[in-house]
């Protein structure tokens, strides 16, 4: 059995990129610039939440999106299926840290006040951590992912520099939107969803028992995450 399984894989192609887009346009009419962002959080709580919400998730989902393409590419450049899946799922986890640390600035906003938040946040700027070494990844990784998609026969030219777009999406904290951050997140739907629906197209229909098994399994799931709100 492969992970994850297509059924997973097909979805994250599709969600992921989606998630992705949403996040990107829904802070798009704020300056790019941290200053900026803390400023339309304590303006705009709920769209700001919402818009990097969906990008974390995005981040999140995607590495099943990476992991599925990167099996079909091994089926004919399995070095390259290696090397691409593996720096951009790195540049996922970067993605995933900076997140954390926006989180923590949007807190600081809301308990400070935008001005001590913006000081707050430049003092600690450019302080080194571990993906300080491995910011590289965030977008170098997308071009050895998408030159494997194309060597592999996954995707064609076009979908390949669609995907290889991705690269472009300036990387750090608390980084709002650009026109090169709609090209690339715009350019990964062009590349994955359709394969995401081909995925899907291809896999078995699901069983009665598979339907009748997935109910209480998501509704547990689902009781399982508001408990993990309260610890």
């Amino acid at each position: 059995m492969k992970f994850p399984n297509g059924w997973v894989g097909g979805a994250a192609l599709i969600a992921g990129p989606v998630l992705l887009l949403v996040g990107t346009l829904l802070r798009s009419p704020f300056n790019f610039f941290f200053p900026d962002q803390l400023r339309a959080v304590a303006e705009h709580p709920g769209l700001m939440r919402a818009a990097y919400t969906a990008f974390l998730a995005g981040h999140v989902v995607m590495w099943a999106a990476v992991a599925c393409l990167a099996q079909r590419i091994g089926v004919r450049s399995p070095r390259w299926a290696a090397w691409g899946g593996i720096l951009v799922t790195v540049g996922l986890f970067a993605r995933t840290f900076h997140a954390g640390v926006d989180q923590a600035a949007f807190n600081a906003t809301r308990h400070l006040g935008v001005e001590q938040a913006t000081e707050l946040v430049a003092r600690g700027y450019g302080e080194l951590h571990l993906f300080s070494f491995l910011s590289f990844t965030i977008m170098f990784g997308w071009y050895v992912l998408a030159f494997g998609a194309h060597r592999g026969g996954v995707l064609g030219k076009i979908r390949a520099v669609a995907l290889a777009a991705m690269g472009l999406l300036p990387l750090g904290v608390l980084k709002g939107t650009e026109v090169v951050s709609v090209i690339g997140t715009t350019g990964l739907c062009v590349a994955l969803v359709p394969l995401g629906i081909q995925v899907l197209r291809e896999q078995p229909r699901p069983t009665r028992k598979n339907v009748l098994t997935a109910v209480p399994v998501a509704l547990g799931l689902g009781a399982l995450a508001v408990l993990s709100t309260l610890g």
